[in-house]
């Protein structure tokens, strides 16, 4: 059995890891923690669905969870992680970190990007970015993962198969995603169901974005030079879920199925992405609570487009789903999938 701890379960992405590491067959919850010295608590009382699991939320304590866990997933707010990271590191557990603090490359780019001193910088370079489907080998072999963000998700796997098979410009990649409220988090959920709900609106347009350097250094990986995207993202009220609309110039015409041809060797071997045949389109709904990313596609031939649709439950293949699926192939287990389908 793999020794499983959470740090943070109060926010969206803490809850639905307890649910899925609960009815892991090869998991057992051994440590659940605060993000600080807080007072003992019955994890019933702060989810009473969770009543059966009989466990407490403690108080952070390093020591504690090098001894009680192989793996600690970190749901926490961003800029928190690469306070405990560096402590944890060095326990020889494995840590799968869902905040962005260690997904770029360069720190100078994170300090622009979140306004903050990153204070971890020794670390960047130890941790591996868990997109399963691009970095298999590197994920199995890591003890530290930044997990992708949900935007980043649907955007770099819908681009992936076309950036990697050079049939599209990519001077002009426009990324325009919608995302459910809970993507913001369990707090500002509350206040827009409270104060705003219904209304459908784009934020941090032109580029400003805290996903914008991370889809463009992934992207970028892959193409082997600097890519730049134009990214629009929305809020939708819905509470999960999220769906990309991506815009690729094709460099030569070639037929829709040459293309999804290509789509479907790219993933032929990946569970948790599905190429949809000519004509059909994902939707939010087709994913919600699963891991799976739906990508759909069109040619816009008197534009000389390719129209990408990608859609995620941005909680579970957008969060907490894979960071699982990461911890799977951590692990060397028989399947990815395990416990997520």
């Amino acid at each position: 059995m793999i020794r499983a701890g959470i740090v943070g379960i109060t926010g969206y992405t803490g809850e639905e890891l307890l649910k899925i590491l609960s009815r892991h067959p090869y998991v057992k919850i051994t440590g659940l923690y605060g993000r600080s010295s807080s007072k003992e608590r019955y994890l019933k009382d702060i989810y009473s669905h969770f009543s059966h699991l009989d466990l407490k939320v403690k108080a952070l304590n390093i020591e504690q969870i090098g001894s009680e866990c192989d793996v600690v997933f970190l749901a926490l707010p961003h800029a928190v992680a690469f306070e405990v990271v560096p402590h944890l590191f060095e326990t020889g557990v494995r840590i799968i970190d869902l905040s962005a603090d260690f997904r770029l490359k360069n720190s100078e780019i994170y300090e622009r990007w979140y306004n903050v001193k990153h204070t971890a910088k020794e670390y960047i370079n130890k941790a591996v970015y868990g997109l399963a489907e691009l970095n298999t080998d590197e994920i199995k072999q890591a003890f530290l993962i930044a997990n992708p963000g949900c935007y980043p998700t649907t955007a770099i796997l819908g681009c992936a198969p076309a950036i990697k098979n050079y049939f599209v410009d990519l001077k002009h990649i426009v990324i325009d995603s919608k995302s459910s409220v809970s993507g913001s988090g369990r707090k500002n959920t509350q206040e827009y169901f409270k104060n705003e709900h219904p209304n459908f609106k784009a934020y941090k347009i032109a580029g400003t974005h805290r996903h914008v350097p991370e889809i463009e250094q992934e992207l970028s990986n892959l193409f082997g030079e600097n890519i730049i995207i134009s990214f629009t993202p929305h809020i939708i009220p819905v509470e999960r879920g999220m769906l990309s609309t991506i815009y690729l110039d094709i460099k030569k015409q070639a037929p829709l199925s040459s293309i999804l041809d290509k789509y479907k060797e790219f993933y032929k071997d990946r569970e948790f992405v599905k190429i949809l045949d000519e004509d059909v389109m994902p939707t939010i709904k087709d994913v919600l609570n699963t891991n799976y990313c739906e990508i759909g596609m069109k040619v816009d031939k008197r534009a000389n487009k390719l129209i990408i649709i990608s859609a995620i439950d941005n909680l579970l293949k957008g969060a907490s789903g894979q960071a699982v699926q990461n911890m799977n192939l951590m692990f060397d287990l028989a399947d990815e999938t395990i416990g997520l389908i």
